[in-house]
């Protein structure tokens, strides 16, 4: 994630997740950089219920086929416990709603997981939760999206680099 950065840190304020991989290195910028950092517990990723802790290949496995259903309706091919679509993209948007308004008119960066970078664009961007799986979230990746005048626009997504 630091390689992802870079030197380029235009960021007024730091939120993350409350997670272990996500708050250590948000911890460490907002060190790094003085920069003020909050943690809020609905950044947290989807409870995937039974599938929590397993690998890729595990979950393979024990049920070929299952994470391409998955991946093709999110909605209803849900690992069982798994927390329902609605609900996490409902948490996430009171929480990018709330960091809106607390934020107006600065640039904050949000330390997530790759879900949680599938719902912010799903709820900026109007995508069907259906459709949500279809963007593809790297590692260490960043995305950006500008709000004015009630608006989200994407300026990039995927990028290796703050400054492109």
């Amino acid at each position: 994630m630091h390689a992802a950065i870079g030197d380029t840190v235009p960021w007024t304020h730091i939120v993350s997740s409350p997670l272990l991989r996500c708050r250590a290195f948000a911890e460490t910028l907002a060190d790094r950089h003085g920069l003020p950092l909050a943690l809020d517990a609905r950044l947290k990723e989807v409870g995937f219920g039974e599938w929590e802790g397993k690998a890729a290949a595990e979950i393979e496995q024990d049920a070929p086929g299952t994470l391409a259903r998955f991946k093709a309706d999110p909605v209803n091919a849900r690992p069982a416990g798994a927390e329902p679509l609605a609900d996490f993209h409902a948490r996430v948007a009171t929480a990018l709603e709330d960091l809106l308004a607390q934020y107006a008119s600065q640039h904050v960066l949000l330390v997530g997981h790759a879900g949680v970078m599938r719902m912010a664009l799903a709820w900026a961007l109007h995508i069907p939760l259906e459709h949500a799986y279809r963007i593809e979230v790297a590692t260490a990746s960043l995305t950006r999206l500008r709000f004015e005048s009630g608006r989200a626009s994407l300026i990039f997504h995927g990028s290796s680099r703050v400054d492109r």
